[in-house]
């Protein structure tokens, strides 16, 4: 076979198009889960890559960051899904968080050096679930220092690392759908919270610890459905990383994302019907 000749395999990589989900798990970064999915996928299809080139050889993002510790629903876009990327990020999203009282962290996770530490015994279930109701609806958040924000091209993480002074980007409106608080064993607490785009839960957690009169950090956090992708139903995991498994998701997938205009045939003939839309 020459050079350029695929196998069947590689055909079938490079025809593959759409969203699908994959679980990032705690320890990565998003972007490192990418590259690792991108490696697999190249290797099954046998296509050998030449240090940085790979990247043109397949496209491939996904719809919005989740924090290293944190694990859950990453939107994968494979070749022309990848233009459909950016709705997903403007999307609703789902999250449980663990949330812990009495302490603050400059990172406002566990990954963080803690910063304050205050008393929590007074607070009691009632207390969390009433301030729950402040943080529902239109909010201003003002997001974490650590984030992948950026300022002058840098990502704010980057700089506040190499110990530069970061400024506080200002309270911005975010948009919460559902709040509820799952359980409550002092010091944790963990939530339920449907959320918009542009929204960070750690800040949410910390804000709902200063509201509290004493202070909050979040320590875990898991994405359980971004758009219409649940981790339950469609997110594949590492040993599902293959070729056969991402086409099958695809088409699985399709069905659940709104109709493009590519697709005006299905819209005459079904008149009745609405499309689904992620927010």
């Amino acid at each position: 076979a020459g050079g350029v000749v695929l196998g069947k395999s590689a055909e079938k990589l490079f025809s593959l198009s759409g969203l699908f989900a994959v679980y990032k798990p705690k320890g990565p970064t998003s972007a490192g889960v990418l590259n690792l999915l991108k490696e697999r996928l190249l290797a099954e299809a046998g296509v050998q890559t030449n240090g940085n080139k790979r990247n043109q050889v397949l496209k491939i993002g996904h719809g919005g960051t989740l924090d290293s510790a944190a694990a859950g629903v990453l939107v994968v876009g494979i070749g022309k899904g990848t233009k459909m990327l950016r709705t997903m990020l403007a999307g609703s999203k789902k999250y449980t968080a663990i949330g812990l009282l009495g302490k603050a962290t400059d990172t406002l996770d566990a990954t963080g050096k803690v910063t304050e530490e205050k008393p929590y015994d007074q607070i009691t279930k009632g207390d969390l679930e009433n301030v729950l109701q402040k943080f529902t609806g239109d909010i201003m958040q003002v997001p974490p220092l650590y984030s992948a924000l950026k300022k002058d091209g840098e990502r704010l993480s980057t700089l506040m690392k190499r110990g530069e002074a970061v400024e506080a980007k200002p309270a911005r409106r975010v948009r919460v759908y559902s709040l509820s608080l799952q359980q409550f064993q002092p010091p944790l607490f963990t939530l339920d919270v449907e959320c918009g785009g542009g929204f960070y839960v750690r800040s949410l957690v910390s804000d709902i610890g200063k509201e509290l009169s004493t202070c909050a950090t979040m320590q875990e956090l898991t994405r359980t459905k971004q758009g219409p992708f649940t981790l339950e139903e469609h997110a594949l995991h590492e040993d599902k990383w293959t070729i056969d498994e991402i086409a099958r998701s695809l088409e699985h997938c399709t069905s659940l994302l709104p109709d493009e205009p590519s697709h005006k045939k299905l819209k005459t003939e079904h008149p009745g019907e609405t499309t689904v839309s992620c927010e």
